[in-house]
């Protein structure tokens, strides 16, 4: 392939993700009163809730400062993982009659379901705005990081994505089991409690957890005032790469099947 054709190809793609990544936006907010603005409001009433229900029924929230930041950095970042897996996981399946009728790179389809919740993502970082405010949590110079910890968050669920999606093709039970697997990975992840509450084996067995480093990073750079140091900032990397290179291996070695079973 020239160069010519490459560049061809990808600014051919890149219109049909965009393309797509408009039509996902539309369908997601058509017929909605507050539109957009569930992006903000949602994040923000889920912290509301998990910080009533967590600081007074299951008493965790004392243990942390400024617990309702603490929340709402981890349930953005834990859902931009969930919801874009889980979308790139059907979105092959769904997208069969164009696979079908028309030649078209695969490969775009898992990685719009991606981007589509990066700007899902974009928009719900006003609702952390608004309770940095609300809590007078000034900003820092190291919030700057935060491209870097979204091009990592980018290629783990990228890799998860492809993975998933092509798993999907030829085993259906994957979509149901998914969501067994997210629901597991939300208690398994502090989220709504500080870490330091777990038994000794459990927190080492934290340091596997993918999401665990990622939400740490972001709690890290947005409340706490702390670049993470250069080990974690490759544990976060590497973790990414890792999961990246599977994804598009597998997805790579399958995708010439998936006609015969979408």
């Amino acid at each position: 392939m020239t160069q010519a054709s490459a560049i061809s190809e990808f600014k051919r793609n890149w219109f049909t993700i965009s393309s797509l990544v408009s039509k996902d936006f539309k369908l997601k907010y058509r017929r909605s009163i507050l539109g957009v603005l569930w992006s903000v409001l949602n994040p923000l009433l889920m912290m509301c809730v998990l910080a009533v229900v967590f600081s007074n029924v299951l008493k965790f929230g004392g243990d942390v400062e400024n617990f309702p930041m603490y929340l709402i950095l981890g349930n953005i970042l834990f859902a931009l993982m969930a919801d874009s897996t889980s979308g790139a996981m059907g979105s092959i399946l769904e997208s069969a009659p164009l696979i079908k009728k028309i030649r078209v790179s695969k490969m775009i389809f898992p990685l719009e379901k991606v981007l589509f919740q990066l700007v899902n993502f974009a928009i719900s970082l006003i609702a952390v705005v608004i309770v940095m405010l609300v809590f007078r949590i000034p900003p820092t110079v190291n919030l700057l990081a935060l491209p870097i910890l979204l091009i990592f968050m980018m290629l783990f669920c990228a890799g998860l994505g492809m993975l998933l999606s092509a798993l999907a093709v030829f085993f259906r039970d994957v979509c149901h089991l998914w969501g067994v697997v997210i629901t597991a990975w939300t208690y398994a992840t502090p989220l709504f409690y500080p870490i330091n509450m777990l038994p000794d084996w459990m927190q080492s067995a934290e340091t596997f957890n993918p999401m665990y480093h990622y939400v740490t990073y972001f709690r890290d750079i947005a409340m706490y005032n702390m670049l993470p140091g250069l080990k974690e900032q490759f544990i976060c990397l590497g973790m990414a790469l890792a999961t990246f290179a599977i994804g598009f291996a597998v997805f790579k070695a399958t995708e010439k099947k998936f006609i015969l079973y979408v």
